[in-house]
């Protein structure tokens, strides 16, 4: 005889350990370690015994009889009631007119009916009509556009023939962001890199974005909103005349509004020199012999850029390519028609009327050769590009 859960064993959830006697070899699967599955054999009758029930022993069983002629099976379903569980976070944010839901999440069976109430008095009410209720099948969710009394304490009480289980919920007025921490700026000749910590709070929703300022000492301040995500601790200032002292501040804005700004940094910009070195990205071709390298334009250097200079080899050959030439604006190259699985090199300068870059690098391997190919290739590289012209 043999005892199993197969919604469980199927899944990988438990383990089938073995009982021997001198009559029966008995399998049974035990899915906790607690000691509550009991199985007895006597004669021709085996039995599994479950001590202290949970809800999650509920699912179908299976008795296996067997003997050198053959087996036979039979299934069993047991059912676990029991009362009301309510999951989930008790906390919400929002702010005046903004929408939140606040869910009720439960587990019971059979499934429970759930009510919610705000000062012992039933939801929604005649006069609250900005409170919606949404009831699933799971829970019940309270949609809440507040005004300023429509925050504090919600209870949301679930019940069925088992039980009743409440649960009080807190919709809590979110507040500004509090001020970022710029620790330091890094200069360049038109442009400058703060570097700055998050907000210690978030004022309970997420910051959105980061509002940087600056200005000559003593006139009026320039502004600019950039959008903030996870990783966000840089951000950079364009637009600034070399060898010259500004003084930069930051905030922070969620959905509430902006936060208190930051404590001004100042810093003085470089003067007039070659542009920093673009940084470079690749992207594949449909053709695996093609290379497409876009540039993400750096510091100018205090005057235009002239134009951007590419040259490329393969990473065995001595010798470069002929340089390209590109016009300002440029953003990208593609070049084709390159030598399949093969290593190359390729460097982008920028260069303005003070100098040229360090030149930005990048490696990339073209694919393997396909056995098949329409047409006809050309080794020798074609060339396209793609300028921007600045607003």
């Amino acid at each position: 005889d043999s005892w199993t859960r197969p919604d469980k064993y199927e899944h990988g959830l438990v383990t089938p350990p073995t009982l021997l006697d001198s009559r029966l070899r008995v399998r049974f699967l035990q899915w906790s370690l607690d000691r509550n599955i009991v199985v007895r054999t006597h004669a021709r009758i085996s039995s599994l015994t479950l001590k202290n029930v949970q809800f999650t022993y509920a699912g179908q069983y299976l008795c296996t009889a067997s003997n050198s002629i053959g087996q036979d099976n039979q299934h069993m379903h047991l059912e676990v009631r029991y009362a009301p569980k309510i999951l989930g976070g008790v906390m919400t944010y929002t702010w005046e007119g903004n929408a939140a839901n606040i869910s009720c999440e439960v587990e019971a069976h059979p499934g429970a009916s759930v009510v919610w109430f705000r000062e012992d008095l039933p939801l929604p009410s005649a006069n609250a009509t900005n409170i919606k209720i949404y009831n699933t099948p799971t829970g019940s969710s309270l949609e809440i556009t507040p005004d300023s009394s429509d925050f504090g304490s919600y209870n949301c009480t679930a019940g069925n023939a088992m039980g009743t289980e409440h649960k009080e919920f807190l919709l809590i007025q979110a507040e500004v962001p509090s001020s970022p921490e710029i620790q330091y700026v890094e200069p360049f000749s038109s442009t400058a890199v703060a570097v700055f910590e998050e907000p210690d709070s978030t004022g309970g929703v997420p910051i959105i974005k980061y509002k940087v300022e600056w200005r000559l000492p003593g006139q009026d301040w320039t502004g600019r909103e950039y959008e903030a995500d996870e990783d966000t601790s840089r951000i950079t200032i364009v637009g600034l005349k070399p060898e010259t002292t500004y003084e930069v501040k930051m905030s922070a804005i969620n959905g509430k509004g902006e936060g208190e700004s930051s404590e001004a940094k100042t810093f003085k910009t470089e003067p007039v020199r070659e542009p920093s070195a673009p940084i470079l990205e690749v992207k594949v071709q449909n053709r695996g012999n093609s290379l497409k390298v876009n540039w993400i334009k750096q510091d100018d250097g205090g005057l235009p850029i002239k134009h951007y200079l590419v040259r490329y080899k393969a990473r065995q050959a001595s010798d470069w390519k002929p340089e390209i030439r590109l016009p300002n604006g440029s953003e990208y190259v593609v070049l084709s028609g390159l030598d399949w699985n093969t290593e190359y090199e390729v460097h982008v300068v920028a260069e303005n009327q003070q100098g040229k870059s360090e030149p930005a690098t990048l490696a990339y391997r073209t694919s393997t050769e396909p056995t098949t190919v329409p047409g006809t290739n050309s080794h020798h590289p074609t060339l396209s590009t793609c300028t921007h012209q600045p607003q």
